[in-house]
């Protein structure tokens, strides 16, 4: 059996490279193709396999820019033609589940999410207030195209997993699919905690992209004078670090031992965007680390809030005190976040590290592999018959 696993693009190693990295451990024999490579970006692990880019890889500042290519993205994965392949796996965030198949080939979906940048969160990435006037108005031109071909391709799927109940609804709304749920993978041998000792310093671990929101926590860290950490780098960096003050430092992407060490170190940690399921929440509750979260998104399904940052409307049963994991916020402002890290001064010694650990221990990476391996085999046996 032929068998391809296709990913939007290999640029670095986010939540997507992750369960990337579990998909090509599965499949150790499968050939990896992706609309864009940059060499050394991802683990050993996913560039062991044979990478097969498109005709975007040598287009100029490709790699630094490849977001401004958006609009010829379907087209280059349109052109990846893998009708050989008896089963083919695209992870997609994006494009990714274009690829062209054979009609008896399976191909399973795992959803990140529906393309993004067309569909729920247009405005972040080109509203007013996010890119020039020359690139809104050009992507306000070419959206509906995009979200047409979104919706096309999406019929070309055989099986949809998605990443959380969250895109599960995402995935239904735009593309009439229904779709499994299989939470991501969170390395929690890694990420657990090696005796350190808290310190007086909230944090955040991110990407700079607007629908992060971290210009939302540097408002308000702005206002409450608190220290705050922040780890990341991305297409805000200058502004969020002309916007800061002196209280809040900017530590630009670490590794993995450095991320490990402030997760175990800081009082909380801040995530203050909404995620289509959001892994570094998972990473800091395995360090027994709790969470301040927006809430809405993923976090609803990784977080435990405290009964009294718990609304109904969230959808979620009311936790009892001895769940808690983190707090809440519902209101994407400064006001809101700032009084939900005043809630959680007043209950931080509330918190119990090994409940929160234990919280995060749901999304282990083994418990991820085996029920995409057990799913993937029963799409196989069902398409077989």
């Amino acid at each position: 059996m032929k068998i391809a696993i296709v990913h939007d693009w290999l640029t670095g190693m986010r939540g997507g490279e992750k369960c990337l990295e579990i998909f090509c451990r599965l499949f150790p024999e499968a050939d990896l193709h992706t609309l864009l490579w940059v060499e050394g970006a991802v683990s050993p692990e996913i560039e062991r396999h044979p990478i097969r880019t498109s005709f975007l890889q040598k287009l100029p500042f490709i790699k630094s820019h490849y977001r401004y290519y958006l609009p010829l993205m379907p087209l280059a994965i349109g052109q990846m033609d893998l009708r050989e392949y008896d089963l083919v796996l695209s992870s997609s965030h994006c494009v990714a589940k274009g690829v062209r198949t054979s009609p008896e080939a399976l191909h399973v979906c795992y959803c990140h999410t529906p393309m993004r940048y067309v569909w729920d969160q247009f405005d972040q990435y080109f509203g007013k207030d996010n890119s020039s006037p020359l690139v809104a108005t050009a992507m306000r031109i070419v959206a509906p195209f995009l979200r047409r071909w979104d919706v096309r391709t999406s019929r070309g799927v055989t099986s949809y997993i998605a990443n959380s109940e969250h895109v599960r609804k995402r995935i239904q709304k735009h593309y009439q699919r229904d779709s499994t749920v299989i939470h991501p993978p969170a390395d929690t041998v890694f990420y657990q905690t090696h005796g350190e000792a808290r310190e007086d310093f909230f944090l955040i671990l991110s990407a700079f992209a607007p629908y992060k929101r971290v210009d939302l926590a540097v408002d308000a860290f702005n206002e409450l004078g608190y220290p705050l950490v922040v780890v990341g780098a991305g297409q805000e960096a200058d502004s969020l670090r002309q916007r800061a003050r002196k209280n809040i430092q900017f530590k630009g992407w670490l590794s993995s031992e450095d991320v490990r060490s402030y997760l175990g170190r800081c009082r909380a940690l801040i995530f203050p965007g909404e995620e289509d399921f959001g892994i570094t929440p998972v990473e800091a509750q395995a360090m027994g680390t709790p969470v301040i979260a927006f809430g809405k998104g993923g976090a609803l399904e990784t977080v435990v809030p405290d009964p009294d940052s718990w609304k109904a409307e969230s959808g979620i049963p009311k936790p009892s005190a001895d769940q808690t994991t983190g707090v809440f916020f519902y209101e994407a402002t400064r006001d809101s976040l700032m009084a939900s890290i005043k809630h959680f001064e007043e209950i931080e010694s509330r918190f119990d590290p090994q409940t929160i650990r234990d919280q995060a221990l749901k999304f282990r990476t083994e418990a991820f592999a085996e029920r995409i391996r057990v799913f993937i085999q029963d799409q196989l046996t069902h398409h077989r018959c």
